[in-house]
């Protein structure tokens, strides 16, 4: 037991997580906020399919309908899958590279608070007057036109969220390229690391367009200038233009990190090394760079024109061929391999024909007279969610389940878990694949209530019916993750049969706060597992041990971004003319910039853990285990 680690009250343990800058300490913070808020996006989700189960239903109002839909998509994309994206960066990729943190933990903590603060001002609106309803898109010629504040809190709460998002990728751009330890080159680098890579150069190219799109229409929506009305001389496709550049890459940005743990999961669990490690390579950058060549493959119907369209068609269809690269290259990995069939590994497998489903779907649209056909039916629906849940959000569950025992010490129930993966995965499948069928028999998308006679009530009603069992598999989940955490059962550093292949299987479980005693030597490609069969029961180092450097916890990420989300409210309230609401934005931003200006100046250089110490700590492990 490290002399630094102590048991702490409540309110010393909620401090030291307000002010930590301690990457795995960190990855915890995304995991509750991105957890709760996909249990909110899920509920809302239930709220959807309930008022769509029968023919119509009065269970919700139409406008209330409307902030539900806009509120499932806009929590599930941002505020959900984002941030346990972001969990797991945080809680592997340093541990992977051989790292003791990211480059920056000042702004790793800045990023997580931004974000989380830009999560609950847009949550806030379902209190203040009403939620945004104009589609989680939030198309221009609606958001203009929505009256109150709810399309307000949406630009501002995604303002202060981007934020965090776009810190945090330059954050993980940097500390991979400059943070490797001796030996791990780029081609050594787990695959998990290398989509984290690619997903942070799209985070940093992708987001200012966003950014842009949401600036404008703050103008718009708050001081009255014209760049999406029409009849002021504004042009509303823009808006769509500025979404989808963002919006598309978006997908990719959430997908490739689900293939970097399904490409960790699979071959752990096949006891085999990953098929044609540098053509996954190849793939995972050719999905980064044509991700930004497709995105007006959302606009055919817009009236780009036949060349916009044929251009865009091509390029969406091409990046099918990266794409499949991957799904053979799993399938070989498992061909042939020693496979268990652990949760982590049934939900890997389970991905495979899923997502294969939401790619032939994606095909299908990419054609785009066909398109005129699908476009805004419910086929788009079943294609996004067969894309999304079907690849990012198995893959969140995977690794939830296996990385569980890395972050916290403790395993996570097998069999709860597979009891969860087949309701969940059962519940999916019954939601999303009736509702190829819908759109295809004209059912339209954002509806509020359809009419008994048109076909469609069976269909709906076995959607509704998956929905429920994805939301029993999900409870299961929150009820096995309290026990085991209750129980506190502790498994050692490689709790999965001992088949680790990348480094941090090689420490303990969970790390201990400097990561590596001694910066490790990287010999090769699955670097532990090399180690492994050479005989050696602990890493190669790179360095004596000496004295470790780390840095200070901080209390001013939290107060930047608080600082932010006070002058939201000023901003948005001022355009009603309110007295308070100049003196409240004026506040926000000097507390914002007062804490930056302290950060400016302060002269802080960490602390170092001292060689005695981490000496001592050997001894009394020994000790311990003798």
């Amino acid at each position: 037991m490290s002399s630094y680690a102590q048991k702490k009250g409540f309110a010393a343990t909620l401090w030291d997580y307000l002010t930590t800058v301690d990457h795995k300490k960190i990855a915890i913070l995304y995991l509750i906020a991105g957890g709760f808020f996909f249990l909110l996006g899920g509920l809302e989700a239930l709220v959807i399919r309930i008022q769509l189960a029968v023919p119509n239903n009065d269970f919700v109002s139409a406008g209330l309908y409307n902030e539900v839909l806009t509120m499932h998509g806009t929590t599930m994309i941002f505020l959900a899958a984002m941030p346990l994206i972001f969990c797991f960066l945080n809680a592997v990729v340093p541990l992977q590279i051989g790292a003791r943190d990211v480059a920056f933990p000042f702004l790793n903590s800045l990023g997580f608070w931004l974000f989380f603060f830009g999560g609950v001002f847009l949550n806030l609106s379902w209190f203040l007057g009403g939620a945004p309803d104009a589609g989680w898109t939030s198309y221009a010629s609606l958001s203009i036109a929505s009256e109150g504040h709810g399309i307000d809190f949406y630009v501002l709460g995604l303002q202060i969220s981007g934020a965090g998002t776009l810190i945090g990728g330059i954050n993980f751009l940097v500390t991979i390229i400059n943070m490797r330890a001796p030996g791990m080159t780029y081609m050594r680098m787990p695959l998990f690391t290398w989509t984290a890579f690619v997903t942070s150069a799209l985070i940093l190219f992708a987001f200012p367009a966003l950014t842009v799109g949401l600036f404008l229409m703050m103008f718009d929506r708050m001081f009255g200038s014209n760049f999406f009305d029409v009849a002021a001389g504004g042009n509303t496709i823009i808006w769509e233009h500025f979404f989808w550049i963002f919006g598309h890459p978006e997908v990719y940005i959430l997908i490739l990190p689900a293939f970097g743990i399904f490409s960790e999961i699979i071959p752990h669990f096949s006891r085999k090394r990953l098929f044609g490690y540098s053509s996954m390579v190849f793939a995972t950058v050719l999905i980064g760079f044509l991700g930004f060549m497709v995105w007006a493959h959302h606009m055919f119907t817009v009236g780009l024109g036949p060349i916009a369209n044929a251009i865009f068609a091509v390029a969406t269809m091409a990046i099918a061929i990266p794409t499949g690269i991957k799904i053979f290259n799993w399938l070989l990995t498992m061909w042939g391999g020693s496979i268990k069939f652990t949760t982590p590994m049934l939900y890997a497998v389970a991905f495979i024909p899923s997502f294969i489903a939401g790619g032939v779907t994606g095909v299908m649209l990419a054609v785009a007279a066909a398109d005129y056909q699908y476009h805004d039916t419910y086929f788009v629906v079943a294609h996004f969610h067969y894309v999304i849940v079907g690849g990012v959000v198995f893959a969140l569950l995977a690794g939830t389940h296996f990385y569980w025992p890395k972050m916290f010490g403790t395993i996570l129930n097998e069999f709860w878990g597979k009891i969860s993966f087949w309701l969940f995965f059962i519940g999916f499948h019954l939601t999303f694949f009736i509702q190829h069928f819908l759109g295809l028999m004209g059912m339209p998308r954002r509806i509020w209530k359809f009419l008994p006679g048109q076909g469609f009530e069976t269909a709906n009603l076995v959607s509704s019916i998956g929905a429920a069992f994805m939301g029993v598999a999900v409870l299961i989940l929150v009820i096995n993750i309290i026990v085991t955490q209750v129980k506190g059962v502790k498994v050692g550093p490689d709790p999965w049969s001992g088949d680790g292949r990348t480094l941090e299987w090689a420490i303990a479980s969970p790390p201990p706060f400097y990561n590596f005693k001694q910066t490790p030597l990287v010999r090769g490609l699955d670097a532990w597992w090399l180690e492994k069969m050479e005989g050696r029961s602990e890493l190669t180092p790179a360095e004596p041990i000496g004295d470790i450097h780390m840095p200070n916890n901080s209390f001013i990420p939290f107060v930047i971004s608080l600082g932010l989300f006070i002058a939201a409210f000023g901003a948005m309230y001022r355009v009603d003319g309110k007295e308070w609401a100049l003196p409240v934005l004026i506040i926000g931003m000097l507390i914002t910039l007062g804490s930056m200006f302290i950060r400016s100046v302060k002269d802080d250089h960490g602390y170092h853990v001292h060689k005695e110490d981490l000496l001592a700590e050997d001894n009394n492990d020994k000790g311990g285990k003798a």
